[in-house]
């Protein structure tokens, strides 16, 4: 069955690639956008684009009704999901197929075999892929995960059976936390996720991030391209990927590979997948997870094997075989480096705002998956990835080489972005030792910016914009203002209260937003003591949480609830 037209129904740097590749395979793209993304790049680049209104992810990207309605009125036969949003989501999956649309993405009951890590666990358990001990079935209560340690020994690690992003997972050094961190990784994962079951495993001291790609046909094939190292992380949000991954042994090498292939092969796995496993300093390996997906990180993978996975992932939809006959060899040297839109003075705080200037480094072997450009906004509701860096080299030093120039090249301005970070890290022995010295919370526990990073103040960056369209030599452009610049002039009347009641930003006391965020959650109660620097809420924004904390001792009074949506400087709180 061929595919004429596809629906993207996703944004950003993901929904450029599919329509990129669409084009290439004489596909007609269509994208959606919401209040927020008119005139992002995406929606340039497809043939068509239609407006989802308004600009939470449920309103928008999620709207699973919405995104099927466009697709009917485009004239679409397959929607590619990207990833994020509801690329997992198997009851989308369902209703794709239902309407009579091609679904390009595994099978739902594939996703919801692989998405429950437990049944995912089994399935890695019968075809004898490396695991580390754990339990197969989820645990009814603490006692449980103490027994396990006392026959395992410690550290153990509890995990939400479907959890992700770090959310439910408890590490615990000693018998005495088992107890409080079973009880706080079944309410995370309730409260994320709505399901508070949990499973336990030996925890891997130090251990490295590896992961392998996959495609499989609905003829059978199924060809694995290699490895990933995927190990430079912050909070389990991945940074830096190379490919392919390094410091492995053979044995090591092909345990992943073939791991990777048997799980695929039990399950009837379809279309583009990474089955991903943590390798401890030991030397251990064990099985992690499957997401069924593409990843981000797919490019570097390209890079050293050639092989066009989005490509291939319409290939597979549309009932064909996959184009290459074996497992692809891999040529070079590659790395990934996400460009998020991030405050690495401010704990990685998101960044959003207007893009001054976007210039991306040029030369051999270099590689830009963009979502931006010069004069594109960065809206606070979403993901804070703005672009991919892919620097390729004939050997691993060559590929380093050429990343340090690569980023020292590479400009944004009017955000601030993690380039600082990763122009550090390209100089870190860590990193560019023989031996890999990096493991998953390496970077949480041991990286510090260097001394100069600090280039603008970061009220500047958070200032609150409105967006307008402006028409420019017959062309309509969007533009972001500062909100001062509607404002009345001064000593005008207004009827406006300012956020918070009574309190104003800049008074004594007085806890404001750092920046447009929702508040998920308050740390402590109305009328709590609370020291300078405690942390006293979480709030979200870009995907991202961040702690805001108490500016002065004193007695608090909340003044937002929590769930509710703030902007820059609205009053939260008072501690007097």
């Amino acid at each position: 069955m061929a595919i004429s037209a596809v629906l993207i129904a996703n944004r950003g740097e993901i929904a450029v690639r599919i329509a990129r590749v669409a084009r290439d395979l004489g596909i007609r793209s269509i994208a959606v956008y919401s209040e927020a993304d008119a005139g992002a790049l995406h929606t340039v680049v497809a043939d068509e684009a239609y407006a989802l209104p308004g600009n939470s992810a449920g309103e928008t990207y999620m709207n699973i009704p919405a995104l099927l309605d466009i697709a009917v009125r485009a004239g679409a036969d397959a929607i590619h999901p990207g990833y994020g949003f509801l690329s997992e989501n198997s009851e989308f999956a369902r209703t794709v197929s239902a309407a009579g649309l091609t679904w390009i993405g595994p099978d739902p009951d594939a996703i919801d075999l692989l998405g429950d890590k437990i049944a995912a666990r089994r399935v890695a358990e019968e075809v004898g892929a490396p695991l580390a001990p754990g339990t197969s079935d989820p645990i009814g209560d603490w006692q449980e995960a103490r027994a396990f340690a006392e026959e395992h020994g410690l550290p153990i690690a509890i995990k939400a059976a479907y959890g992700g992003g770090g959310r439910g997972l408890k590490v615990v050094d000693t018998m005495e936390e088992i107890e409080g961190a079973f009880n706080s990784a079944g309410r995370e994962a309730m409260e994320a996720f709505g399901r508070a079951e949990c499973f336990v495993e030996k925890f891997l001291v130090h251990p490295r991030h590896v992961e392998a790609q996959v495609l499989a046909d609905t003829h059978g094939n199924v060809r694995v391209l290699g490895t990933r190292d995927c190990s430079t992380q912050r909070r389990f949000q991945k940074l830096i990927e190379e490919a392919p991954a390094p410091n492995l042994t053979e044995k090591q090498y092909q345990g992943i590979i073939e791991g990777s292939r048997a799980i695929c092969q039990k399950v009837g796995y379809t279309g583009a997948g990474t089955v991903e496993f943590i390798v401890s300093e030991d030397g251990t390996i064990s099985f992690l997870e499957v997401n069924t997906r593409v990843q981000v990180e797919h490019p570097v993978t390209e890079a050293v094997t050639g092989v066009d996975i989005i490509a291939e992932q319409f290939r597979i939809a549309a009932g064909e075989e996959i184009s290459i006959a074996e497992d692809p060899e891999s040529h070079g040297h590659a790395f990934e480096f996400r460009i998020n839109a991030e405050d690495i003075l401010n704990g990685f705080a998101p960044c959003p705002g207007t893009i001054v200037a976007f210039e991306p480094p040029t030369g051999p072997g270099i590689r830009v998956d963009a979502a931006v450009r010069t004069g594109s906004i960065v809206p606070p509701y979403y993901d804070s990835l703005i672009a991919k860096l892919v620097v390729w080299g004939s050997n691993r030093q060559v590929a380093l080489r050429r990343a340090q120039q690569a980023l020292q090249e590479f400009t944004v301005s009017g955000v601030r972005t993690v380039l600082p970070f990763h122009r550090d890290m390209v100089n870190n022995p860590a990193l560019t030792g023989d031996e890999l010295g990096l493991y998953t919370d390496w970077v949480d526990h041991n990286y510090r910016p260097s001394a100069g990073h600090q280039t603008e103040q970061v009220e500047a960056i958070y200032t609150q914009r409105r967006t307008m369209a402006i028409e420019v030599d017959g062309k309509l452009m969007n533009i972001g203002l500062p909100v001062e610049f509607f404002q009345a002039p001064a000593g005008a009347a207004s009827s406006a209260a300012p956020a918070g009641g009574e309190a104003k930003a800049g008074s004594a006391g007085a806890v404001t937003a750092p920046f447009e965020a929702n508040l998920v959650e308050w740390k402590v109660e109305d009328g709590a003591e609370v020291a300078e620097g405690d942390a006293i809420a979480t709030i979200e924004a870009m995907k991202m949480e961040s702690a805001v904390k108490a500016p002065n001792a004193g007695t608090i009074s909340i003044k937002v609830d929590a769930g509710e949506r703030v902007s820059p400087d609205d009053v939260i709180a008072t501690i007097n």
